[in-house]
């Protein structure tokens, strides 16, 4: 099968390409067209810089607030309910004692596991697409390809974090528990809609819009297979926790 790059003409030379601004509005507007640049030169480190970096301020920041801090420990207790426990006075000290440093530490977190996490989706992907399925691009243009479909996360943070901070809330304010706030709290439907969140949904259309445009396959059983997998995850998740 040929790749996407092979099949994308090279840009005439000292072209530069889409700029990283234009690249950003590119995939919300137009992303089939930006990911033919994506493959063409796959720069992947000021996307992922953008996104760790404003990931990491929004939630940081909103975790270094007493509100965010309020609405952290709520949720923790919440959690230990959930499961069916109460937090002893020893548990419930020693979870006040970390809340101070909860920005910073979701802050650093954010910039070392984001990374991580992109190269192992990325793995995954390569594996599967190039190993099993026989295409044949390479690991950088897979992995910008990645990188570049979460822009929406961008979105995301710049729009959920006030709310969250209006809502003195954790709970994400664009999941589709939002549309059916009559369900039990804790239960298994409510857990699971919490996990189908709007800007989620974006970024695995736009990652099999991506991969398309790669390997040169139609998007629509791409998008099947990753909405599929992604279904599967949050079951599995909604039920154990």
């Amino acid at each position: 099968m040929t790749s996407a790059a092979s099949a994308t003409p090279h840009s005439p030379a000292g072209n530069p390409g889409l700029s990283l601004p234009a690249r950003v509005w590119g995939i919300l507007m137009s992303p089939r067209t930006t990911f033919v640049d994506v493959v063409a030169r796959p720069r992947w480190f000021g996307m992922m810089a953008l996104v760790l970096v404003v990931t990491a301020v929004c939630t940081g920041g909103f975790l270094s607030t007493e509100v965010g801090q309020t609405a952290w420990m709520d949720q923790a207790v919440e959690r230990a309910q959930q499961s069916g426990r109460h937090l002893s006075d020893a548990e419930l000290a020693a979870t006040e004692k970390m809340v101070p440093y909860m920005g910073i530490i979701t802050a650093v977190s954010t910039l070392i596991i984001g990374p991580v996490t992109w190269l192992a989706m990325a793995g995954v992907l390569f594996a599967v697409f190039n190993a099993a399925l026989g295409g044949t691009s390479t690991f950088r243009q897979l992995f910008a390809v990645l990188v570049h479909s979460s822009v929406p996360t961008l979105l995301q943070q710049l729009i959920v974090t006030p709310l969250n901070y209006a809502r003195e809330s954790m709970s994400s304010a664009t999941s589709l528990a939002v549309f059916l706030p009559m369900l039990e709290e804790g239960s298994f439907p409510a857990k699971l809609l919490r996990m189908a969140d709007l800007f989620v949904i974006w970024w695995i259309a736009l990652l099999a819009i991506g991969l398309g445009v790669l390997f040169r396959r139609r998007t629509g059983p791409i998008a099947t297979g990753l909405f599929a997998v992604y279904g599967v995850i949050a079951v599995v998740l909604a039920a154990a926790f």
